[in-house]
């Protein structure tokens, strides 16, 4: 993969010349040619790298995007996962049903979304929380209110944020939820017209690489 092969790669170091002698050597002449043709040779090799089909704009940075066309629905009062069954775009990250995995360790931005419905007149809350392998990720709970139902139309509204996550390789994350009235939902839209409207998934989520780990 691109991103390990630039992980790979050394920075080039100036190269110490040998003092040149008072006469002419051929000896020193050709120990000097060599150390410069070893060191524009490096130089070479991380210009190839960068600038070839595995660097520079064909840089392929692992990412995924994915997302969801199912209604979803939740216990009062219960995690409950956010699942996706459809993947958009993936390189070297992948789902299986709620869980996104990655291949290589490093930094991540998750950035999701849901299309909530609440069916009730009143106001409904509504908790989203992470968990990495499992375990939950500290601070990363939302707290938001989903709107009434009002003049006999449903309320809705699209929930989304990103969070920055220290990944190791083969780790996932999961989105989780909770309600406290079974009145809010997660719907997906079908396309509708007047005027012409494409469909609403009800999850999308992506992960893009930002940075290899901290030495």
């Amino acid at each position: 993969m691109a991103t390990a092969i630039l992980n790979r790669q050394k920075p080039v170091v100036q190269p110490r010349l040998p003092s040149a002698p008072s006469e002419y050597d051929p000896q020193f002449i050709e120990q000097y040619s060599n150390v410069l043709r070893l060191y524009f040779s490096q130089l070479d090799n991380q210009s190839g790298v960068l600038s070839g089909e595995s660097g520079g704009r064909f840089l392929q940075f692992p990412y995924g995007a994915f997302s969801s066309n199912q209604d979803q629905t939740a216990t009062i009062n219960t995690a409950t996962l956010m699942t996706l069954n459809t993947t958009d775009f993936a390189n070297d990250v992948s789902i299986s049903s709620s869980e996104i995995t990655v291949v290589n360790a490093g930094i991540y931005n998750l950035q999701f979304s849901a299309q909530f419905q609440n069916t009730d007149t009143a106001f409904q809350d509504v908790f989203i929380w992470l968990k990495q392998n499992g375990t939950d990720i500290p601070g990363s709970t939302g707290f938001v209110s989903i709107p009434n139902r009002h003049a006999g139309t449903d309320g809705h509204t699209i929930v989304g944020w990103n969070y920055f996550l220290s990944m190791a390789a083969a780790d996932h994350v999961e989105i989780y939820w909770s309600i406290s009235n079974t009145a809010v939902s997660i719907q997906h839209i079908a396309a509708s017209g007047s005027p012409t409207k494409p469909a609403t998934q009800s999850v999308v989520a992506t992960m893009s690489f930002v940075s290899a780990l901290p030495a």
